[in-house]
């Protein structure tokens, strides 16, 4: 089997937004697969059953396995870490941007649509993974910087802080993200 990517987006985001082009676009050109799924958002919408719903199609199809690299942004590392935890699944590596469980107070939209995502168990995802990589910023206005530093205390072999990135989205100019290419 060879190397495979998925770049999987965050609340209230879509496969085409943030720096995702830009990813997918660098590893298609490198001549490896990759898959960007559009996972259902909004309240109502956006859960942890509707979302394993749409994996579970990838895995079954036999696209998720010990050579895949899975990226995610946001509420996407704490979702797939339950995912992988649940269905004991092994991965190659997981690349976590902004990373963050447990944690309500963004706004009641986004804390009705994240809370199904949390797990208590969160460490075990190191069970599942070769590498963790998590990128986090120290001034995120949606997430606060000791939530995130939780979350990469408890799962990360390797973490990048990049100082002063928001939440490494578009919003603070990451149409592109460089620093994440050495780490594919």
């Amino acid at each position: 089997m060879k190397n495979n990517y998925f770049i999987i987006h965050g609340s209230f985001s879509s496969p085409y937004s943030n720096w995702f082009n830009f990813l997918h676009d660098f590893i298609a050109d490198d001549g490896k697969e990759v898959y960007v799924p559009d996972f259902p958002i909004g309240v109502g919408y956006q859960n942890y059953d509707n979302w394993t719903k749409l994996l579970k199609y990838y895995l079954d199809l036999g696209l998720i396995n010990e050579t895949t690299t899975i990226i995610g942004h946001s509420i996407a590392p704490v979702f797939i870490s339950k995912f992988l935890i649940e269905n004991k699944l092994k991965v190659k590596k997981l690349i976590f941007v902004c990373g963050f469980n447990n944690y309500f107070g963004i706004d009641d939209e986004y804390d009705a649509v994240n809370g199904s995502m949390y797990v208590d168990n969160i460490e075990d995802v190191k069970n599942y993974a070769n590498e963790i990589i998590c990128f986090y910023s120290d001034n995120d206005p949606y997430v606060k910087y000791e939530v995130e530093k939780e979350f990469v205390n408890k799962v990360a072999t390797d973490s990048i802080l990049i100082k002063g990135a928001g939440h490494i989205n578009s919003e603070t100019g990451y149409d592109t993200f460089e620093e994440i290419v050495p780490y594919l």
